[in-house]
């Protein structure tokens, strides 16, 4: 819907419709667990491609959980260098990563850059952590790709796109890179490591 490919969720109207793996509060419990894991974190570096998209959510977020944000935006990935000097320039406590079409082909290098500059990355992809970043918190991919197997279904045996509604996940994942954060010398919480749904060692 941010990005004009639907008028609203419940209408997308055109000849669009599907799933999206965005929610409005995504930010938010993004947020609250990276403040769970590191209490101080005070200031948090947020990497994405699209500015607008999430300025409104992040300063929602923030407010509420008495943190400060830098939102660095990025589209080529020559600029990934500097993006993170400035993160280290500006004393960031850890880095969020919001991916887009743009980042997303480069998360190893994303976390190459949070290691190398031992920043603790929240990210809203498993291929991240996959990679090498810290946690994510993020729609689950199977369950939306079981989902989008019944719209599928609808369209084919007729069903107009303009009225089927955009559907929201209903199931999230955490899942933890352990291995990443013995090298970045964190101890994960109790009350978080119960509520991981899978660990990368």
């Amino acid at each position: 819907m941010g990005d004009g490919f639907v008028a609203s969720l419940a209408r997308p109207g055109g000849n669009i419709t599907g799933l999206t793996s965005i929610v409005d509060d995504l930010v938010n419990k993004m947020l609250e667990l990276r403040k769970e894991t590191i209490p101080s974190v005070t200031r948090i570096a947020v990497l994405c491609d699209q500015t607008a998209r999430w300025r409104g959510k992040l300063e929602t977020a923030a407010r509420l959980l008495k943190i400060q944000f830098n939102i660095l935006e990025v589209r080529d990935p020559a600029q990934l260098d500097a993006a993170f000097s400035t993160m280290v320039r500006e004393r960031s406590d850890a880095v969020m990563v919001l991916a887009g079409v743009y980042l997303y082909p480069h998360r190893s290098r994303i976390a190459e850059l949070t290691m190398k500059h031992k920043l603790p990355s929240i990210l809203d992809s498993r291929e991240y952590v996959e990679a090498g970043g810290l946690m994510v918190y993020a729609a689950n991919p199977s369950n939306l790709m079981s989902r989008s197997a019944t719209y599928v279904d609808k369209i084919l045996k007729g069903a107009n796109p303009a009225d089927l509604p955009v559907e929201q996940p209903t199931k999230f994942e955490l899942v933890i890179n352990l291995k990443t954060a013995k090298a970045l010398n964190l101890s994960i919480p109790q009350s978080i490591l119960l509520r991981v749904d899978d660990v990368i060692e």
